[in-house]
Formats: C-alpha cells, sequence, structure tokens
C-alpha cells in the first residue's frame, strides 16, 4: 500500500471550509509563509496548502498542526521535483526557482521530522515508522491500538498497512473498521478500495473482489490503476453476474458516503 495518512485537516489547513479563511487574510496575517516559497504557476495547489498548514501550526504548535505540515511539505516537494525537470526554453530561470523551492521544502521537512522524533500522536508515529523505519515510533504506534486515539479511519488504514503482509484477516478487520468510522464529512482513501479488492482476489473470493473493484470505480473514475475495460475483463474470467454486483457496490458506496457502513462478517 502507499502511504496511508490522508486525515480530516483543520479548516484552517484546507482553506475549503467556508469559515476558513482565504490565502490573502492568511497571507496578511503571516507574510513570511507566503514570501518563504516564491511562486509559480505549478505546484499552486501544494504552495497553498503549506501556507494554511504552516499557518494552523503558528497559532497552535499541536502534534496534528505539525503532521499536516509535514504532509504539506511533503506534497509540496513532491509536485516541485518533477515540475523542476521540465525545462522552459525561454524561462529557465523557473526551473531555478522550483529547485530552490524543492531545496527550501526539503531541509524544512527534514527540520519537522527531526523535532517530532519524540511526539506521541499517532499519525506522527507512523509517519517516522513509514518514512524513516523508526523502529521505537512503530513500537508506540502498536502500543496504542484499541484505544481511542487510534478510532479514526487514517489510523485504522495506517494499521492495517503495516498487517497486511503479516495477517490478512486482521487486515480486512482494520479496513472494514476503517470505513465504519467513516463520517459524511470524510474523504475516503481510494487506497481501502483498493486493498480489499486485492485481498480478496488473492482469497479468490472474486464477487467480493468485483464489488470492492467497482466500489473503487464508482468513487475514483479517474483512477489511473484501473480501467472499465479491466473491471469487464475480469467480470468475463469469472462469469459474474456484474448486473447484481453493481448494484451491490453502489449500494455499498452509499452506506460508506452517508456515515452508516456496517463491516460485514466472514
Amino acid at each position: 500500500m502507499k502511504s496511508s495518512l490522508i486525515v480530516g485537516l483543520s479548516c484552517l489547513a484546507l482553506s475549503a471550509c467556508d469559515s476558513g479563511p482565504n490565502l490573502a487574510q492568511v497571507c496578511d496575517d503571516h507574510p513570511q509563509l507566503c514570501q518563504e516559497f516564491k511562486e509559480d504557476s505549478w505546484c499552486k495547489k501544494e504552495r497553498n496548502q503549506t501556507i494554511f498548514s504552516g499557518a494552523a501550526l503558528s497559532i497552535d504548535n499541536k502534534e496534528i498542526n505539525q503532521f499536516n505540515l509535514i504532509m504539506a511539505l511533503e506534497g509540496y516537494a513532491k509536485c516541485l521535483n518533477l515540475a523542476s525537470k521540465i525545462e522552459h526554453i525561454k524561462l529557465k530561470e523557473k526551473t531555478t526557482h522550483r529547485i530552490n523551492n524543492y531545496v527550501k521544502a526539503t531541509q524544512k521537512l527534514d527540520t519537522l521530522a527531526m523535532q517530532t522524533e519524540n511526539a506521541e500522536h499517532p499519525y506522527l508515529l507512523y509517519y517516522h515508522w513509514s518514512r524513516h523505519l523508526d523502529k521505537r515510533a512503530l513500537a508506540k504506534f502498536l502500543k496504542l491500538e484499541g484505544t481511542a486515539l487510534m478510532e479514526t479511519p487514517a489510523s485504522q488504514l495506517n494499521l492495517a498497512t503495516y498487517y497486511a503482509k503479516r495477517d490478512p484477516k486482521k487486515t480486512l478487520s482494520l479496513l472494514f473498521h476503517a470505513l465504519e468510522l467513516n463520517t459524511p464529512a470524510d474523504t475516503v482513501d481510494a487506497e481501502i478500495f483498493k486493498t480489499l479488492a486485492t485481498i480478496f482476489t488473492d482469497k479468490k473470493e472474486y464477487k467480493q473482489a468485483y464489488i470492492w473493484t467497482k466500489v473503487l470505480r464508482l468513487y475514483a473514475p479517474d483512477d489511473k490503476d484501473l480501467s472499465a475495460k479491466a473491471l469487464k475483463r475480469f467480470q468475463q474470467a469469472f462469469d459474474l453476474d456484474n448486473d447484481l454486483l453493481d448494484r451491490v457496490a453502489v449500494a455499498t458506496l452509499d452506506k460508506i458516503e452517508q456515515g452508516i457502513f456496517k463491516a460485514p462478517r466472514f
């Protein structure tokens, strides 16, 4: 599984909340954050996210805000790394700006990583394990299993990521619980659907594999990992009743998005 650290950010960090400040307001209050990375036509969304997350952290130095800024910087650096490789024939200075922003972002990311090495928040603990293979952080993270702190879709998915190659049955339980914890306000990590489909395919439970693959198609139709043709080939290969299973998939996704999904029994 890819990194599974998608969490609900604060209104300030997201900027999309109706009651949250816009970028201009944040820049008026925190001009240094808007001047930190030179503005460019590339990676605007990611740059803005670092500004909102940085402002949230400057207002309240909570571990969750540290984590949100780490994720924002990581996303910005990843985008810049790609953009900096695209040279402008007439405006090569833009490539230089992107490289400079990339260096600054990675340096700030490294600094935050060091500052949070002894953090206790489950998101940060999993971050240090998944990014830096910090065994001490992993031990702390696993010790939190079953506590109220872990009752979030993100932490359940992170646990599932850890157990994916160790205990498939437990992984299923954790993934389903992550979906049970989903609320209408949450964005579901599509990795949950991908992993469920993979597990059921490995178990040769092809009806379930089809259902969760279809749920993924419905939820993330632009996902590059799956095409409609591939799903059709899967259905034909195992002679599945796609009309019935499609209805089950639609009903399942509807329950997840309404926040009323209940884990099936196996």
